[in-house]
């Protein structure tokens, strides 16, 4: 067995080798043609398409989203079914400020280098191809719900960074837009006849700013004001502020939520405006299956990259985390930009399609493919990750 293992994680390996020049090229056209959230037309297109051409089987607009899809190759027998998770969108303005064309191309080659092997293996690579994580669009929270990822018996994303992290870990959250509706009058002459929306807005802030006190240390509440009024001397009848609030786990974020909540409802009622909210889908905090996450960090050892521990002063928010509550999965960082060089900045991108970097997607790949090598092998391994993940359940 252990030969058998050697001799196709040598033709995994290869494979990679031998497919860089299509992914470098793959990750520089979906570079150089960005695409928000739930726009990503172009990017889906390219990666089905050269999935789709290795024989595995796509659906594309999965769980009703137009640029979201699954695909799918089976070996010679039935067996376990690893998730490989792609995203692509990017970021207005930015562009690919936070890597996703390497993201999505990481798994591109893992899946194809898989695909290459699995007639002597049993079991499924299913590649799944993620929208909008940005931008609050949470488009793996709509296809779990969907139980898009319901078959798999483990997922895994892999993520740039300027540091390789594979235990990772992130915050619950999501954003809430709140919409004041008041009444116009002359802020001179009839000021007694308006309602005024931006005083709304602002009492909204300043209880919030109250309520943080009483908050946990791991919650953070962050917004801005998109609409406040127009003309200076007329009481304003819309303004609108959006904020976002996190906290470390589901529980609590959902009652600091309604804390939020009711800060706007009280700037309502003390003014006398009418107050509607869009809160977008919640972002679970991410559950590492740390079984599978050391797996992965085997195999950095094996191409001397440094892992560090994670880094609870940095955390932000990922839909992956939805992943994770449905099924065991990991979403390790890999050091493929300089140090020190931050995500969302015109600076990680412009770094993400160097030759370096390219190389260390390379890298990456290799890192993602034999993990699901080891997830597909081994049945002890297989066996300790559900163990974890029903544990964490309970």
């Amino acid at each position: 067995m252990e030969q058998m293992d050697n001799s196709l994680r040598k033709q995994v390996l290869a494979e990679i080798d031998a497919l860089a020049p299509q992914l470098f090229a793959i990750a520089r056209h979906i570079y150089d043609h960005p695409e928000i959230k739930f726009e990503e037309f172009e990017a889906m297109r390219v990666l089905s398409s050269a999935l789709e051409e290795a024989g595995f089987q796509v659906k594309r607009g999965v769980a009703g989203l137009p640029t979201a899809f699954v695909a799918r190759a089976e070996g010679q027998l039935s067996g376990p079914t690893i998730g490989l998770l792609g995203e692509y969108d990017a970021l207005p303005e930015i562009g690919h400020g936070c890597g996703h064309h390497l993201v999505g191309t990481i798994a591109l080659g893992a899946s194809l280098a898989l695909r290459k092997v699995l007639s002597q293996l049993a079991g499924q690579v299913v590649y799944c191809g993620t929208p909008a994580e940005e931008m609050a669009g949470g488009g793996k929270i709509t296809m779990a719900e969907a139980g898009v990822f319901d078959g798999l018996d483990a997922a895994m994303l892999v993520h740039p960074s300027d540091r390789t992290v594979v235990e990772s870990c992130s915050l619950c959250g999501g954003r809430v837009i709140f919409t004041f509706r008041g009444k116009s009058a002359h802020a001179a002459v009839a000021p007694h006849l308006g309602i005024n929306a931006l005083d709304a807005v602002l009492l909204t802030y300043n209880n919030i700013n109250a309520l943080r006190q009483h908050l946990r240390p791991d919650v953070r509440i962050h917004g801005v004001i998109t609409q406040g009024g127009g003309a200076y001397n007329v009481v304003p009848d819309l303004a609108e502020a959006i904020f976002s609030v996190r906290a470390a786990d589901y529980a609590y974020r959902q009652e600091t939520l309604q804390k939020v909540i009711r800060c706007a409802e009280a700037g309502a009622l003390a003014t006398g405006a009418t107050l509607s909210m869009d809160v977008s889908p919640t972002f679970k905090e991410m559950r590492t299956n740390f079984t599978l996450a050391r797996a992965f960090a085997a195999h950095c050892a094996e191409f001397d990259l440094e892992v560090e521990p994670a880094d609870r002063s940095r955390l932000g928010g990922t839909d992956m985390g939805n992943v994770s509550h449905a099924v065991p999965a990991i979403h390790p960082f890999v050091a493929i930009v300089p140090r020190g060089v931050q995500e969302h900045t015109p600076e990680f991108a412009a770094v993400t399609i160097t030759e370096e970097a390219m190389m260390r997607m390379i890298i990456a790949a290799k890192l993602m493919a034999l993990t699901a090598l080891d997830f597909l092998t081994q049945p002890e391994l297989r066996t300790q990750v559900k163990q974890e993940f029903e544990a964490e359940q309970a």
